[in-house]
């Protein structure tokens, strides 16, 4: 059996070691086939549908673990439409709320922390990247086959020895041996073939950077977010107070922020910690890095690494930043350009935000040194994040107006994309494509459409300002909200409360579905930069 030799009592075993073997094949076969088809997804299919399917398979597994686990209380349970909205927001990472943080127990923020990771902009690059190599490799593929057909017509060709030995379809290691061999092996058509393996192993080689920058963010902030924890009372008080992990809630913020997610574990957001200035300086620099700093930074991080490993890959990389495909990767110039802008944007907001709220209400009890941190965090928050120190309903209406301009898009565009003839059914697509302020203008009215009792009856809550508020913050996939006070109406409705959700809360249900298109239609914002430009008719 098998070519085994079975004995009397030894044929159990030896058909158990059969019944592994053929298993085994079995899952190997599988696992090829599994391989094989999402490499021609990956290759056939566009990359927007991808990650529509990605953002929405994850919102539903979400969704699941979220209603499968308990809640901290037994008081009170979200509804389902609530449940699946928190997980939109956590993959999307917009931080949008229909129900307070502290409802969900310690495994909920675990799950939460979980979408957040995977829907960062950082790893979902990441993974767009690894899953592009095999674009890459089909390119290398093809100059082995070409190499190995050239081979056997001139029989004199030294490389025949190598060519024998590899299999046709079939990857040669990441140092592309036959690229690498001396001047007298190669062909007439090795220098294409040497810049393919180089292409490849340039990819491969920023997978590995930015995995490093991903885990090495988070592990330091992590690790500060704990120390802090633990030295400083106040902070830790709040926790205790609040039945919180200290380990789970420095996971929880790190990967939140670099994420530029937005969500806290307290009801409040950051505002239980609004005097903690140096926790504020811990979480500021994880906004820039893993949002509109990254470009730059990963730059410079690669430009550092030249300086003490003289790769080929890392000079091709910094010489030839549109090659790989990867659009954080810019060129010197964008990336310092970028930097630039960054800062500029943060300094004039700044001056604004100190200008109109230095006395505010949202600022007070705060000293000098509490207030210059904490403008700061909020200022640097609007560009995605969302995290705040302060109750947005006591915000002036005028300084919203900061915050509104920066969340509206990434600013980042494709790097090094040529154009190509496009077919018919894609110049047809494009025509029918509206620019962002259009889809902005159409969700707003629709909401205005949903909500139109509540704007009848409710009109300082429920006025046009705060819906584009609400409606701008989860296209950007920021988070701010202007919240719902029960002092703002002007008919009291008994047993009203004021909760720390965002205002989308006290939507109607049809209001939040149109809330949840959006979120996933902001979080896919980068296929639609040029959109509109059929319709310019001058």
């Amino acid at each position: 059996m098998m070519g085994l030799p079975c004995f009397g009592k030894k044929e159990v075993v030896c058909l158990c070691i059969a019944s592994c073997l053929k298993l085994a094949r079995l899952c190997r076969s599988f696992c090829f086939l599994f391989s094989w088809y999402s490499r021609f997804l990956l290759l056939r299919v566009n990359s927007f549908f991808v990650q529509v399917l990605y953002f929405v398979s994850l919102s539903l597994l979400g969704f699941w673990f979220l209603k499968a686990l308990r809640l901290r209380t037994d008081s009170f349970r979200p509804r389902d439409l609530d449940l699946f909205f928190t997980s939109v927001s956590s993959v999307t990472v917009s931080s949008m709320s229909t129900v307070e943080m502290e409802v969900f127990s310690n495994s909920q923020l675990v799950v939460m922390t979980v979408l957040m990771f995977v829907g960062g902009e950082v790893f979902t690059s990441l993974a767009g990247l690894h899953f592009r190599k095999p674009k890459l490799q089909s390119l290398v593929k093809t100059e082995e086959k070409v190499a190995s057909v050239t081979s056997n017509l001139y029989p004199s060709n030294p490389t025949n020895d190598v060519a024998d030995h590899i299999e046709l379809g079939v990857l040669t290691n990441l140092d592309c041996l036959y690229s690498q061999a001396g001047p007298q092996l190669r062909g007439p058509r090795d220098e294409s073939s040497d810049l393919d393996c180089l292409k490849y192993r340039s990819a491969n080689f920023l997978c590995i950077v930015v995995l490093g920058y991903l885990l090495g963010v988070h592990v330091l902030g992590v690790a500060a977010a704990s120390l802090y924890m633990t030295l400083v009372s106040s902070a830790r008080d709040v926790l205790k107070k609040k039945s919180l992990k200290m380990m789970t809630f420095s996971i929880f913020i790190t990967v939140s922020t670099f994420a530029s997610c937005g969500f806290i574990p307290t009801n409040e957001n950051m505002i239980a910690f609004r005097k903690n200035s140096s926790l504020l300086l811990i979480l500021i620099p994880q906004v820039l890095l893993g949002n509109t700093l990254f470009p730059s930074t990963l730059r410079f991080t690669l430009w550092l690494l030249g300086k003490f490993n003289k790769k080929a890959e890392i000079e091709y990389l910094l010489s030839s930043t549109g090659e790989v495909g990867y659009k954080h990767l810019l060129p010197s110039l964008y990336s310092s350009l970028l930097a630039v802008t960054v800062l500029g944007f943060i300094g004039v907001q700044f001056i604004m935000f100190c200008s109109m709220q230095w006395n505010s209400e949202s600022l007070d009890g705060l000293n000098s040194y509490e207030k210059i941190v904490g403008v700061l965090f909020q200022c640097v928050n609007t560009r995605h994040t969302g995290e705040t120190i302060d109750d947005r309903r006591s915000v002036q209406s005028s300084s919203c107006h900061l915050g509104v301009i920066p969340e509206g898009g990434e600013g980042l565009l494709a790097n090094g994309e040529r154009r190509q003839p496009k077919r018919s059914y894609k110049r047809l697509l494009e025509s029918l494509i509206f620019s962002q302020l259009s889809y902005l203008a159409i969700f707003i009215i629709i909401v205005c459409i949903t909500e139109k009792e509540k704007i009848k009856e409710d009109p300082l809550n429920f006025n046009v300002l705060n819906i584009v508020v609400e409606v701008i913050s989860a296209y950007g996939n920021v988070g701010f909200t202007m919240g719902y006070s029960c002092e703002r109406q002007l008919k009291r409705v008994e047993g009203c409360e004021n909760k720390w959700y965002g205002f989308s809360g006290k939507w109607s249900d049809e209001g939040k579905i149109i809330l949840i298109v959006v979120m996933i239609f902001g979080r896919l914002k980068k296929f639609n930069m040029n959109g509109g430009r059929a319709w310019i008719l001058w």
